[in-house]
């Protein structure tokens, strides 16, 4: 286990594409209880998927351990708008 945690943390060649790709296949994972009949967002989705986003952005900018990131990652996920909105309030540094 602590290799595979020390070689996830040593490879850091991430692009940003593939960041951006993440995210975004993350955020409207989780936004599918928030959709018209035909199959478009509605408000609160929309609203969702920029919530989520940008805690997820705001998550990604801290100086945390990635097993810190990883438990607010499923936070956020799990709990689509008080996951978010606890992470923004309770979870970022001062």
């Amino acid at each position: 286990m602590n290799k595979l945690v020390s070689s996830l943390t040593s490879n850091r060649s991430f692009t940003l594409t593939g960041i951006l790709a993440f995210l975004m296949s993350f955020a409207l994972s989780s936004c599918g209880r928030t959709r018209n009949a035909d199959g478009s967002l509605t408000t609160a989705g929309v609203i969702h998927l920029i919530l989520a986003v940008y805690a997820l952005f705001k998550l990604f900018q801290q100086p945390w351990s990635i097993g810190k990131k990883i438990v607010w990652g499923l936070i956020i996920f799990f709990f689509p708008f008080l996951g978010s909105l606890a992470f923004l309030l309770f979870g970022k540094d001062k």
